[in-house]
């Protein structure tokens, strides 16, 4: 399901979250810049443009309450700032080692969590499946 603003507010309210100019600034720059999968600088810088009193602390803060609340998912790296998905639905992430962006990509059949349940008996509470390479527009510039 693509997530959208409203549907992300709606969350929030479902959560017992107070929806504040800061919150909704945050959540517009989250679902506008939602095929980057903004860090949070990115978010801040966003966010800024609508919400002047928006502190770098308060987006951290909002985006751990909000991927603690199941509302969106922190993806960590070692090399790179954390980045945030709104699409909470089972894909791959395809990781560019050069530039750090991110693609979403539909999970094969076979890799279906559900199927993977089902034929294993194993209760899936998550998944996060990701390759690493080189996109495209990478492949095509030299070193």
């Amino acid at each position: 399901m693509k997530k959208t603003k409203e549907t992300l507010i709606s969350q929030l309210r479902e959560k017992g979250l107070k929806v504040t100019p800061q919150r909704m600034a945050i959540v517009d720059a989250l679902v506008e810049n939602r095929y980057e999968h903004p860090g949070a600088t990115l978010v801040f810088n966003e966010a800024r443009k609508k919400a002047k009193h928006v502190s770098l602390s308060t987006v951290y803060a909002t985006l751990k309450e909000f991927s603690e609340n199941g509302l969106i998912r922190q993806l960590e790296f070692d090399r790179m700032e954390n980045r945030y998905d709104v699409d909470l639905s089972d894909h791959v992430n395809l990781i560019c080692n050069r530039c750090g962006k991110i693609f979403d990509y539909s999970i094969p059949a076979s890799l279906e969590p559900r199927d993977i349940a089902r034929k294993s008996g194993f209760v899936v509470t998550d998944t996060r499946l990701e390759f690493h390479g080189y996109c495209r527009d990478c492949l095509k510039r030299p070193d």
